[in-house]
């Protein structure tokens, strides 16, 4: 047999070299196939710059802590199983694809019997076989147990292999070939692994389980080095370079961004927030924020921190500070910062980039940061867009003042959100690490390395929950630092989000044995379920529990007189005519946009053009919903942002609750779970303001939304239908002291109130409790309904160190896109639908006029140009749930589809698979059993025809 020298590695066959990698599936062309030695050699080579130059120190610490070698043994093993990940292609199921060069193999002794293989082929894919192949020669080394490895190898398509598939394979071993096919598969392996320098690690490896985490972090990993090794822009289809060269070659054009090396923050922090952020003069940073960045440095480096503190205290540039004191203490390469919102999430990400530029390397010019906004209409966000066309080197000549800042097109690309160093998103990215979805590891894989923070956490329901308190754990399994923001944060909430990162920080509790008969069982968490004060910095400990600690508060403190008004327009349209006479912003805050438009109507027509009324909601078009969150933040900002209004009243939903700096005069608000009362309170004289108009200089809040007359309160239908009955009443219930005339002091009176509204004991007069009672059963039945809904899709527990991840994906979510992710980790009732709007003129479509860079015609027989594709899906717009409600969404969908037969829209990156909304020029069109309206300064409304 004629044998070749190949690289640094051993000798392989006539037989070996034969077989086929990659292909253009047609064995013509002449560069159009690549040898599966060449690829596994690219592949394993691109694995060890990987480990060297662009893995976080953090993820490569977490996989060397597992294996007896340290470090040197992490690399090696993430550059070996790179080498064979693809050895399932060694088989007739996988060689058959390509008949041709399946031809050529045949010559050389690798034959199989078509008709046979044809039939099965299916049931042995390559990385299915791979795992299979993989864990025999393993087991042919002594290996007892080789699936924690092999499965790396079997899962990097994206999907582990199920026990099923497995067995599947072994029933049917001649997919895998003859005597002939097996020496093949036993050379190349043999060779990765003299290649790779492995030769002597296995038999230690063969002691060293494998626990869940590194398994995902090393497919993760491998996954990368696969995609990067088959792009053929980097690593061309030809035999005629050395492997150096090859390697240098292909790195350099694809110049991914070396990782950020934290370097020591100043000690005071004083100087460390002066550094760090843009502080008006004087300015000093605030006892949370000297509590925070104190316990980063002496908690468990690998820990939780939940803060808690009211709003406006400065907990966004808290966290910040200990993103960067905990990444230095545990070498973590950048962070996630993850918000509620869209919108949420484009006002933090202007606030990281500043954040950002004064950031330091350990390392003066050794590199930049790449950043990444993630959520479906990122590249809407001006800022990010930029950032998306800004030339991003691997290397760059900087002084210690900050860095070059951008975001590298190969990390942009699909299923890669989260292998950026710096990204700020949507919760629910944070919550997919806990959806059985494909190329999961790649998620577990960038979120390895990376500080988290996880701000707004009261706003997440029973469902999303569900999926956060699992993605902790995962979380607590890596060792991923993690800072929780929240101003009105449950403490069973506290206590539920610490227990569920130690269990993967920890382990499971140990089970009790005979020995613990009769003993008590201590709860190591129950101090954080009774612990009122305010503001708190908790804290994880070495072992399980937690430490918490008070601090001051900034002294910013408010009184606030609580007053009921009943849910009656005219009533509401008196109140502010009285309230506003000598001037004044009022907020009027509505649990849904049909009373947000229905009260702003009403309003517009009781009070006259003296008063004028505006809106704020989710139903508006992209495009028209940023420019209403900028508005918002200009007119009624901090002191100084703008010039405020003589008198204006702005109708919102909750909308503005979440994130928005904005200070009112007066407030009135639909009775709401306590929590989000207090958020929207914090709208209310937020700031110092010294024009504030006399009338108006004592903080006051009108509650509505219910029939105050009734025991107890009955709220209104709308938000009965948004939230919980048991949670308003309980809301309702502990407020009553303060609708009575008690002041309400923030932030003191913050945490008594949210935990006694979601405690177990009873709370209001006692001729409430039987209806109270009523609705908790319902709340206790709807929850575990949703708990039982969640773990459908939600990923299982942490198993033991060596339980391989097999089956870890089984009856998952699939290949899915990210809206369609989205409605397994939220709590919907039916699909999100969101379309492009668009006007309907006698010429054709086109952009909506009155936004910029409107009124241009949309060809619908052609892709549009680049710019008007992106200006086109700036007018992104979500459709109510009226109109999604699965009785209705398919004579929706169905009904858009019919109107504009878009079919060349589908090669367009920006417009692919979305649906158009054509409105006529007054903003109306009938769709399916609806009419909608869409106006630029009401939004969308929409009416059911009879």
């Amino acid at each position: 047999m004629s044998t070749a020298t190949l690289g640094a590695g051993p000798q392989l066959g006539e037989a070996a070299r034969s077989v086929w990698g990659k292909t253009d599936r047609t064995g013509t062309s002449p560069v159009g196939w690549l040898p599966l030695w060449r690829h596994l050699a690219d592949a394993a080579d691109v694995a060890g710059r990987l480990w060297d130059d662009w893995l976080s120190p953090a993820t490569r610490r977490r996989v060397a802590e597992e294996l007896p070698g340290g470090d040197a043994d992490g690399r090696a093993l993430a550059v070996w199983l790179a080498g064979v990940h693809d050895i399932g292609k060694a088989t007739p199921a996988f060689a058959i694809q390509a008949p041709l060069l399946a031809e050529r193999m045949r010559d050389r002794g690798l034959g199989y019997d078509s008709r046979q293989i044809k039939a099965d082929r299916r049931l042995a894919p390559h990385a299915t076989a791979g795992h299979f192949v993989l864990a025999d020669w393993l087991r042919q080394q002594g290996w007892e147990d080789p699936d924690p490895y092999a499965v790396v190898v079997g899962g990097h398509h994206g999907v582990p292999p199920t026990d099923e598939q497995l067995k599947g394979v072994m029933a049917r071993r001649h997919l895998l070939g003859d005597a002939a096919w097996e020496q093949v598969q036993r050379e190349l392996l043999t060779w990765m692994t003299e290649r790779s320098a492995v030769g002597d690690r296995l038999a230690e490896w063969r002691d060293a389980p494998l626990s869940q985490p590194v398994q995902a972090a090393l497919t993760g990993l491998v996954i990368v080095a696969d995609w990067i090794a088959s792009a053929e822009e980097f690593f061309p289809y030809i035999l005629d370079t050395a492997d150096a060269n090859r390697l240098r070659s292909g790195w350099e054009r694809l110049n991914l961004p070396m990782p950020w090396l934290p370097a020591s923050p100043p000690s005071d922090v004083d100087d460390l927030f002066a550094a760090r952020f843009d502080l008006p003069a004087g300015a000093t940073p605030r006892p949370v924020q000297r509590t925070v960045a104190g316990l980063a440095e002496t908690m468990p480096a690998s820990g939780m921190m939940i803060v808690e503190a009211a709003m406006g205290e400065g907990k966004t540039e808290a966290a910040l500070a200990a993103v960067e004191i905990l990444a230095r203490r545990t070498n973590a390469s950048g962070c996630y910062l993850a918000l509620p919102t869209r919108a949420t999430s484009d006002a933090m990400f202007g606030r990281m980039l500043s954040w950002l530029r004064r950031l330091p390397d350990a390392q003066v010019s050794r590199g930049d940061r790449d950043v990444r906004l993630a959520h479906g209409k990122a590249a809407l966000n001006p800022e990010y867009d930029k950032l998306r066309f800004t030339s991003l080197p691997s290397g760059i000549a900087q002084d210690a003042g900050g860095v070059d800042i951008g975001v590298h097109d190969w990390l942009a690309g699909r299923k890669r959100t989260l292998l950026s160093s710096f990204v700020v998103g949507t919760i629910d990215q944070l919550l997919f690490a806990a959806l059985r979805g494909k190329h999961l590891a790649l998620r577990h894989l960038g979120l390895a390395g990376k500080v988290v923070v996880i701000d707004e956490a009261h706003a997440y329901d029973v469902f999303m929950s569900s999926f956060l308190d699992r993605a902790l754990e995962w979380l607590g399994g890596y060792g991923v630092p993690v800072v929780v923001l929240s101003a009105t944060l449950p403490a069973h909430r506290r206590a539920k989000l610490m227990e569920a990162y130690d269990r993967g920080r920890l382990g499971p509790p140990p089970p009790l044995t005979w020995r613990d008969r009769g003993k008590p069982r201590t709860d190591p968490y129950a101090a954080l379920r009774s612990d009122l004060r305010y503001p708190l910095v908790t804290v994880s400990g070495e072992q399980r529990g937690a430490t918490a600690t008070s601090c001051a508060d900034s002294g910013r403190g408010v009184d606030v007189r609580l007053r009921r008004l009943d849910d009656d327009l005219p009533t509401l349209a008196d109140l502010l005519r009285e309230q506003l006479s000598d001037g004044g912003c009022a907020l009027v805050v509505r649990n849904t946009v049909a009373r947000v438009q229905e009260t702003a109507a009403a309003l517009r027509a009781a009070l006259g053009p003296g008063i004028a009324v505006s809106v704020a909601h989710s139903r508006f078009m992209a495009v028209d919903r940023a420019a209403k969150d900028r508005w918002l933040r200009e007119t009624f900002g901090p002191p100084g942002s703008a010039e405020r209004p003589h008198r204006h009243v702005v109708v919102a939903s909750q909308v503005a609750e979440q994130s928005l700096d904005i200070d009112f005069d007066l407030l009135v608000t639909d009775l709401a779970p306590v929590d989000l009362v207090l958020q929207r309170i914090g709208r209310l004289h937020r700031h110092p303001r010294a024009d504030r108009p006399a009338p108006l200089a004592t903080a006051a809040c009108w509650l509505t939304g219910a029939e105050w007359n009734e025991e107890p309160p009955q709220p209104v239908p709308g938000s009965r239908r948004v939230y919980q009955t048991s949670t308003l009443l309980r809301s309702a219930a502990v407020l009553l002291p303060h609708l009575d005339g008690e002041p309400l002091c923030l932030p003191a009176d913050i945490a008594p109130l949210t935990q006694a509204a979601y405690g177990d004991a009873p709370v209001g007069p006692p001729s409430w409790h039987p209806a109270m009672d009523e609705a908790e059963a319902r709340r206790q039945d709807e929850q575990a309904d949703k708990e039982q809904k969640a773990d459908g899709f939600r990923l299982a527990a942490l198993g033991e160190r060596g339980t391989s991840l097999i089956g870890w994906l089984s009856g998952g979510v699939g290949d899915t896109d990210e809206r369609t992710a989205q409605g397994h980790v939220r709590d919907t009732d039916g699909e999100s639908l969101e379309v492009l709007l668009l006007v309907r003129t006698p010429e054709g479509l086109v952009v909506p006029p009155w936004i910029d860079g409107g009124g241009v015609p949309v060809p619908t027989d052609s892709v549009p140009s680049w710019p008007l594709s992106r200006r086109i899906a700036r007018c992104t717009l979500p459709l109510p749930r009226m109109m999604s409600a699965p009785e209705v969404v398919d004579d929706v969908i169905a009904d858009l589809e019919r109107r504009i037969d878009l079919r060349a829209w589908q090669a367009s990156p920006w417009l692919a698979g979305e649906l158009v909304l054509d409105v006529d020029g007054q903003g109306q069109a009938r769709v399916a059993a609806f009419f909608v309206h869409y106006d630029l300064h009401e939004g969308l409304r929409v009416s059911r025809i009879e």
